[in-house]
């Protein structure tokens, strides 16, 4: 999103409403590609236009995915913000992202964390949900795993195509 920078956030969320077909890829380790399929994505506004309502599925070694993930912007707080939950990456919890206080509001990036899943747990790694709209009929979602040391390697990239 930062095609027409004069527009507020709001207006950014309401031009990634539509019907999407798209291209999954995964990493799981920084240069090595995991695998890529075709994923499609309804983005619609819900409570007024305040926050965008992302459904999507996507296929991985012979299995299907969903997730869903609700993108806003706190007008107050200056900052994005997203909700996130799916079938593959979150497992039982709901991953709660935002920009930080410097956030450009016509840049979607979000910062979320997570746990190792190790018992006790260890240091919590970042995650990053970056959104970009080149024009109206292109949506662009690059999430970024951040390892506790800071190293950062691809972990999704989604490439849509606006089918209406």
């Amino acid at each position: 999103m930062g095609v027409q920078d004069d527009i507020g956030p709001h207006q950014h969320l309401a031009r990634m409403a539509g019907e999407w077909d798209g291209t999954y890829r995964l990493w799981f380790e920084p240069d090595m590609l995991a695998g890529e399929s075709s994923q499609r994505g309804s983005l619609r506004p819900i409570l007024g236009g305040r926050f965008l309502l992302h459904e999507y599925s996507w296929d991985f070694d012979g299995r299907s995915y969903a997730g869903i993930a609700m993108y806003g912007y706190h007008i107050d707080e200056r900052r994005w913000e997203c909700a996130w939950v799916d079938s593959f990456h979150t497992g039982s919890s709901i991953m709660f992202s935002a920009s930080p206080e410097t956030a450009v509001a016509e840049r979607f990036s979000v910062l979320g964390s997570y746990g190792d899943g190790q018992a006790p747990p260890g240091p919590r790694w970042g995650w990053r949900t970056e959104i970009e709209q080149p024009d109206d009929d292109r949506l662009v979602i690059v999430m970024t795993n951040i390892a506790p040391d800071g190293r950062e390697g691809r972990a999704v990239e989604v490439n849509y195509v606006r089918v209406r």
